[in-house]
């Protein structure tokens, strides 16, 4: 017998799934892109100082935010997980200016933050959005719930 997950364990017939959190969604999706970007700015930030010796430094912690960013999309639903989200948005533009401030790049660093800046402003798009859909998806649910226990009562039939 294959192994079951444990919501595959629990499951009954006619058990109705709760609806997925698009909160989580988003603010996972945006979460992915970040680590993408800091990736990129890693690379970036290790090619153009790479002669200094600080440079695999640059390297290993641009790597191990984009590690962590990617990571922390597990922990968003338990709490303090968008807390952590929050957390990280302002240390990785934190951690964009820091690298302006110690490279000889000064000035072509900076430029960085400026997605910075943007994934911020689309964390808390992701962060607000979702929660009003999810208010609305789970209001439908519970629509569906009560059209589904009891299809003949008046208020369903004007629909």
């Amino acid at each position: 017998m294959p192994r079951q997950t444990r919501a595959q364990r629990e499951w009954r017939p006619g058990q109705v799934k709760p609806p997925r959190s698009v909160k989580t969604l988003f603010a996972s999706t945006v979460l992915c892109l970040e680590a993408v970007l800091m990736f990129f700015f890693s690379l970036m930030a290790w090619g153009l100082n790479q002669n200094e010796s600080y440079a695999w430094w640059l390297f290993g912690g641009s790597l191990a935010l984009a590690v962590v960013l990617v990571l922390t999309c597990a922990v968003l639903q338990r709490p303090g997980g968008y807390i952590l989200g929050w957390v990280l948005q302002f240390l990785m533009l934190f951690g964009f200016i820091a690298v302006a401030l110690v490279t000889a790049e000064g000035l072509i660093v900076p430029l960085a933050a400026i997605p910075g800046v943007a994934f911020m402003a689309c964390w808390w798009y992701a962060l607000n959005k979702g929660a009003q859909l999810d208010d609305e998806k789970l209001d439908r649910f519970r629509a569906e719930e009560a059209l589904a226990e009891n299809p003949t009562s008046e208020e369903n039939k004007n629909d």
